[in-house]
């Protein structure tokens, strides 16, 4: 299934991550996936919440630069090769993953999270 993604650049400073969790919690924004990347000059944070673009708004107005892209959930099976025979129906596609991070859920399920160069086409190979 495709759903939209806050990322947001992070100076990479101490605090600067909880700044921007702080804003978060004050426009009551619930988050229910993130990844952190960095180097050593800045940082990415990669966030699934309820409400992408009031959150996007809201980071905006902090003067933080974000945006708001399309990827792609999967919720995986508990079995072995189930994530192998995922990635093998993208890579025969001949797309390419960008970056992806497992999303917990609370039900015990466990998501992907996969950006590719082709989101809409690759999440249709999944699905079929």
């Amino acid at each position: 299934m495709i759903i939209k993604q806050l990322s947001v650049f992070l100076e990479n400073r101490s605090g600067t991550l909880q700044e921007v969790l702080k804003i978060l919690k004050k426009e009551n924004i619930n988050i229910l996936a993130l990844s952190l990347a960095d180097t050593s000059e800045f940082g990415l944070l990669r966030l699934i919440v309820e409400d992408p673009l009031p959150a996007k708004e809201a980071i905006k107005a902090a003067g933080y630069t974000s945006s708001v892209n399309e990827v792609i959930s999967i919720e995986l099976k508990n079995e072995a090769g189930y994530l192998s025979s995922l990635i093998g129906k993208i890579s025969e596609s001949g797309d390419n993953i960008e970056y992806m991070y497992a999303a917990p859920y609370f039900d015990g399920k466990v998501s992907m999270i996969i950006k590719t160069d082709n989101v809409r086409k690759d999440n249709n190979i999944i699905e079929s």
